[in-house]
């Protein structure tokens, strides 16, 4: 089609050239049959090559729309896949997300527009070849001069497109402040802490300040290409001028006829238009291809948490634990380590609580076990076996995690907890008994459609839950996963007092025979351990269970006695080291 497309206006002019000479031939002759033919032949062809035209100009319309689509789809496929095959520590740098913004800005946008700009300059091309074809009997040096007079327009248009690139990379992180401004000032997480302290105003002012510097940035950009393409204009219409005088002068003195000079100013009007497009296609080229040279640069991006070229099989059942062997970590980008020849010992079938002071390394556990990061030296194993070993997708299978921010999922409540195995096939029975084994079934039953109920306020007919609801849903989904390996990070940290009491009551059932490692503030949760170990800075410095903790008098005992007091507990200290009446009291 971009053939037949770029062949049309050649043959259009050169039917033009036949109906001037005819015009000529005939003029002054009297209306006659012979005299109408003449004229009516060439017409004819013209209005046949202007209908086919239109036809190829629609086709290619229907086939432009799809390839948008097409290409839109499979570009954001690719950065999708790419965003969820990374590692989960490439989200902890600024620089990963500038690159990912700039990778998704426009990229199946600029995509589209590189393929059509290819596809502009074949059309380009062959009618060019076939206007020159055209042009070169009157003089060879004519098309030379139809390109000589683009290329200052072309030269302004590379350097200027190349300019725009510079100052896109430049502000990527200044856009995505700007993006992050109008997220406070839009999103419903945020609505109520910005009402209540009255943010609006500081963050649409430094929304306002940050926009309009790029404005100005933006429009002094603008000038200096306004400016450069009126001066390369200026130069074209000089050169063209020549050519025109020219083609005038050899009209006056009878070597080429009235035909000829219409053909000239068609041929050449036409192939100057198609110069600056196919120098304007070859500029935008250049300038898309800089930009998806951004979407490259990030599908490039290495995980560096992959499997061995020979996985081995991983356990389904772990029979001895998990073990940190004087492991060693610090974040990248940072000099402390979090770590530092760390030693822990999680025995398979029990439930261990890690309680301790807030950056004392236990959420960094979490991230090590389900290798979102691996340690800077030692080892993690898992009966035996260095973590490393196994399948990354077989090791996280085998585990379910309740983060401590769970995400709350805007679909239907059965979904909702279906998503914890979208592995396995899930029945209404198991799916409810989750929700029973966390506490909120009957929160489910008194919602508008039960199980069915789509949840949040991003879409029509969604139902708000509290937070600690939210939290019962997330306990409810890893529960459902049926992981051999259960890691809770703070639990109950959004539930009441009753709520929490509800569902310590059947928490040991919920982790009968499974590994289950419970990161908590909460001592009436880690009581109910079978193993707790206190951590301070990095390092584990009391190991014991819930008795014993308290017989040692350190860390675990003060921090008990601290919490019991500052809670109005009129429990003794006599009566505190008896667990029986303790959980009896809460």
């Amino acid at each position: 089609m971009l053939l037949v497309q770029g062949l049309l206006p050649a043959i259009s002019i050169t039917l033009t050239r036949q109906l001037v000479n005819n015009l000529v031939v005939v003029a002054g002759s009297g209306f006659s049959w012979e005299s109408l033919q003449k004229i009516l032949m060439p017409i004819g062809l013209m209005a046949s090559i202007l209908l086919l035209g239109e036809f190829v100009n629609a086709c290619g319309e229907w086939i432009r729309t799809a390839q948008s689509e097409l290409v839109h789809d499979y570009i954001s496929g690719l950065i999708h896949k790419q965003s969820v095959a990374v590692d989960y520590g490439f989200y902890e740098y600024s620089e990963f997300n500038d690159k990912l913004n700039r990778a998704r800005e426009g990229a199946s946008g600029r995509s589209l527009a590189l393929l059509e700009s290819t596809g502009s300059l074949l059309q380009n091309s062959v009618t060019l070849f076939a206007v020159a074809a055209i042009l070169i009997p009157y003089g060879f040096w004519l098309p030379l001069l139809l390109v000589i007079s683009a290329f200052p327009a072309f030269y302004i248009l590379m350097y200027l497109n190349k300019v725009q690139y510079n100052w896109s990379q430049r502000t990527t992180t200044a856009r995505r402040w700007l993006g992050y401004y109008d997220w406070l000032l839009t999103n419903n997480s945020t609505a109520a802490e910005v009402r209540l302290f009255d943010f609006g105003d500081y963050f649409q002012s430094s929304y306002k300040k940050l926009r309009q510097q790029l404005r100005q940035e933006q429009l002094r950009l603008l000038k200096q290409q306004t400016l450069g393409r009126f001066a390369a204009t200026i130069i074209a219409l000089l050169i063209s001028g020549f050519a025109v005088l020219w083609m005038g002068r050899q009209v006056l003195l009878g070597v080429l006829t009235l035909g000829d000079l219409a053909v000239f100013l068609q041929a050449f009007n036409e192939a100057q238009g198609v110069v600056k497009s196919l120098l304007g296609s070859l500029g935008q080229i250049y300038r898309n291809s800089l930009f998806i040279g951004n979407l490259f640069e990030f599908l490039q991006i290495q995980p560096k948490i992959v499997d061995l070229p020979n996985p081995l099989p991983i356990p389904s059942i772990p029979k001895q634990g998990i073990e940190f062997r004087q492991v060693t970590f610090r974040y990248p980008g940072t000099n402390e380590p979090v770590l530092e020849n760390f030693h822990l010992t999680l025995p398979a079938g029990k439930i261990v609580a890690i309680v301790g002071d807030n950056g004392a390394g236990k959420s960094t556990l979490i991230k090590l076990l389900c290798r979102f990061y691996d340690p800077e030296s030692g080892s993690i194993e898992l009966d035996g076996i260095d973590i490393r070993e196994f399948s990354v997708k077989e090791l996280r299978r085998l585990i379910t995690v309740l983060f401590q921010s769970p995400i709350p999922y805007y679909t239907t409540v059965a979904e909702n907890i279906a998503l914890g195995d979208i592995s396995a096939a899930s029945s209404q029975a198991e799916i409810e008994a989750a929700a029973k084994a966390s506490g909120i079934h009957d929160k489910i039953m008194c919602l508008p459609r039960d199980y069915n109920t789509m949840l949040g306020k991003l879409f029509p007919e969604g139902t708000e839950l509290s937070g600690g609801q939210w939290q019962r849903l997330a306990l409810a989904r890893a529960f459902f996963r049926r992981a051999q390996i259960i890691i809770l990070d703070e639990p109950t940290s959004a539930m009441d007092p009753w709520a929490e009491h509800d569902w310590l009551a059947r928490f040991r059932t919920l982790a009968s025979d499974r590994t289950a490692i419970v990161i908590t503030h909460r001592f009436t949760l880690a009581m109910q351990a079978d193993i707790i170990h206190v951590m301070r800075s990095g390092q584990i410095v009391e190991s014991g269970n819930h008795d014993e903790l308290l017989a040692l008098g350190g860390f675990y005992a003060k921090s008990w006695f601290d919490q019991m007091q500052a809670s109005g507990s009129a429990i003794s200290k006599t009566q505190a080291v008896q667990p029986g009446e303790m959980r009896s009291h809460f």
